[in-house]
């Protein structure tokens, strides 16, 4: 499959998964949230899945997963639980693109 659309999957994927932890969170305006929460973890499946990077698959999806996570940790001052779950699932997007895509 081509790294493109592997990389909007999993994008997709990991959106899913990112909004679906926020579920039981009480927050102001949790649409909004949720909605910028699915579209950064989109962009890090879709950017991992567009560049060719020097460097393993795993390597570029931390660097896309901690470099995309960051304007949002900075945002909501929410460190660990964003950046973290960005460098996951850069790595698990990263794997899945490097070892599937073509």
């Amino acid at each position: 499959m081509s790294k493109i659309i592997l990389g909007v999957i999993c994008g997709i994927g990991f959106g899913i998964i990112s909004v679906a932890t926020m579920i039981p969170l009480k927050l102001e305006d949790k649409k909004i949230a949720m909605a910028g929460a699915f579209t950064n973890r989109f962009a890090i499946g879709f950017v991992i899945g567009a560049t060719a990077l020097p460097m393993p698959a795993w390597e570029s999806g931390l660097l896309f997963g901690l470099l995309l996570s960051l304007p949002e940790a900075i945002i909501t001052k929410s460190w660990i639980p964003i950046m973290v779950l960005g460098a996951i699932g850069g790595v698990v997007c990263g794997l899945v693109i490097g070892a599937f895509g073509i």
